[in-house]
């Protein structure tokens, strides 16, 4: 009889058990109280960083590339770019936005010109070197409160 019983002990072991990890390793926030709402996770990168602490800046105008093979406009590559700074600095982007906008042609350039708009150009690793690029000079225009420049729309016009 005893050992007809021992499977439902154990299944009722197993899932108090359960449960127990359960409670014990359920997600905190950074005050140590639970938050029971589905999908509100907080990442490691976002503790301590309020989502309104951001703004995006969209620029104004799109930006037209041309690039060149054989001494010819091959294709136009036309990109819209935005800017997720610190609040309050849509006022001052849009200041400098003449500055910034040569300083991002130049960049463009420079990648049209080493190929970097040739072939498959929405690779991650072209798009990155990309990025990168156009965060160092937006962060030069504008300073350490800039985040990140993102590329909203990018498409190329062949000829």
């Amino acid at each position: 009889m005893l050992l007809k019983l021992l499977p439902v002990f154990m299944l009722i072991l197993g899932i108090g058990a359960g449960v127990g990890a359960a409670l014990v390793l359920s997600p905190t926030d950074e005050l140590g109280t639970e938050d029971a709402r589905p999908g509100t996770e907080r990442k490691p990168a976002d503790i301590g960083r309020d989502e309104t602490d951001t703004e995006f800046v969209k620029l104004n105008n799109q930006f037209v590339i041309p690039v060149i093979e054989d001494e010819k406009v091959a294709s136009l590559v036309v990109l819209s770019l935005s800017i997720e700074t610190r609040i309050p600095m849509r006022d001052v982007v849009y200041e400098r936005e003449p500055r910034l906008r040569d300083a991002f042609l130049q960049v463009l350039f420079d990648h049209a010109n080493m190929g970097g708009f040739n072939g498959a150009f929405t690779k991650s690793d072209m798009l990155s070197i990309l990025r990168n690029s156009l965060n160092d000079v937006a962060r030069k225009e504008l300073g350490a409160d800039v985040q990140s420049v993102l590329i909203t729309d990018i498409t190329r016009q062949d000829s």
